[in-house]
């Protein structure tokens, strides 16, 4: 019998993206897909693979038959429910940070280390951030051929990230400065987004300005998206003494994170190679031709299934090192399209 699939989160942003991807795919492998969400959005009709479904309330009996779970919901919901889910017999595919450092619980990339869906003592697996996935299809591929051992990374990361509160912010921030001829002069963009009042996300304006904090803070000058690419790096790509060191900086984009890299070899290892390791990797398009002032940028890349590569070149100065630039759509490959290919690749197991 075809598996079940569930989508607990399927009327938020991420879960309209997953449901997007499901309805994209040539074929699906499942015998049922159930929509499961708040109550407050139980009862909407969404179109899943061409028939109308009514999406039901979140509750342990949802559950109930469910083979696969996903869960693209807060941190605080998934706690509470991927348990619950687990219990009732599903595979809980965890899309929040709830559980990504948990020991029992693998933190996975298909591309790196699918051999970890089997190894679940809790029946959960996790997604990692959209910060540390946009980067790990192209650095797991470098590892397995020349092993990993440093890393140095500098993000650029779009307002969605932060959630639609980020994104609307942005919009209001750049419509409040449109027109007005700001110069250069300190506090031009401040004093033109001061009636939007002070609930921002961001402490500091985003239109026309780069804010060097995302996440919370977690003392001693880091900002939790900066341990995030840290310890989850150090997880998917099983090096528990990788060293890494990583600046996240919120950018003036809507969708789509970019990411400076910077990473040290135990071998070496030449930019022609390095170009032929990202073209052998079917989820990677490799765009490098810096002459012609082609490399990838986000506007490039919102909405596309890939991760973009390009600028790559030899570090000058480091042994053995690479710098290299990359771009994910933080909506789809940094959330969304890992949790779906985490469940499509548990599909024969269940």
């Amino acid at each position: 019998m075809a598996p079940v699939l569930a989508l607990v989160g399927a009327t938020g942003a991420v879960g309209s993206v997953m449901i997007d991807i499901i309805n994209a795919r040539e074929s699906v492998p499942w015998g049922e897909i159930r929509l499961i969400a708040s109550a407050r959005s139980a009862g909407k009709k969404l179109t899943v693979r061409g028939t109308e479904q009514t999406v039901v309330e979140l509750s342990p009996e949802a559950f109930d038959g469910v083979d696969i779970a996903m869960f693209d919901v807060p941190d605080e919901i998934s706690a509470q429910w991927a348990p619950v889910a687990a219990e009732r017999g599903a595979i809980a595919v965890d899309n929040s940070g709830a559980f990504r450092m948990d020991a029992d619980v693998p933190l996975v990339v298909p591309e790196v280390n699918v051999d970890k869906i089997g190894e679940r003592p809790r029946g959960i697996i996790s997604n990692p951030n959209c910060t540390t996935l946009s980067m790990m299809a192209a650095l797991g591929a470098l590892h397995r051929e020349f092993g990993l051992t440093e890393l140095v990374v500098a993000s650029y990361q779009a307002v969605s990230g932060a959630g639609k509160e980020g994104v609307d912010r942005l919009y209001a921030e750049l419509e409040a400065v449109a027109g007005k001829g700001l110069g250069v002069r300190a506090g031009d963009v401040r004093e033109a987004v001061a009636g939007l009042g002070d609930d921002s996300p961001f402490p500091a304006p985003l239109a026309l300005n780069v804010v060097p904090s995302a996440g919370s803070y977690k003392g001693d000058g880091w900002y939790s998206e900066e341990l995030k690419v840290r310890n989850e790096a150090r997880k998917i790509l099983g090096i528990p003494d990788l060293k890494v060191s990583a600046t996240c900086v919120r950018v003036p984009v809507v969708t789509t994170h970019s990411l400076a890299v910077h990473a040290t070899f135990a071998q070496p290892v030449t930019v022609e190679q390095a170009h032929k390791v990202f073209e052998a990797q079917p989820s990677i398009v490799l765009v490098d031709d810096p002459e012609q002032q082609r490399f990838p940028t986000p506007a490039d890349v919102v909405g596309e299934d890939p991760t973009y590569v390009g600028r790559v070149r030899q570090a000058l100065d480091f042994t053995n090192t690479l710098d290299f630039f990359v771009c994910g759509d933080n909506l789809r490959k940094g959330a969304a399209l890992n949790t779906y290919e985490i469940a499509e690749a548990l599909a024969p197991t269940v």
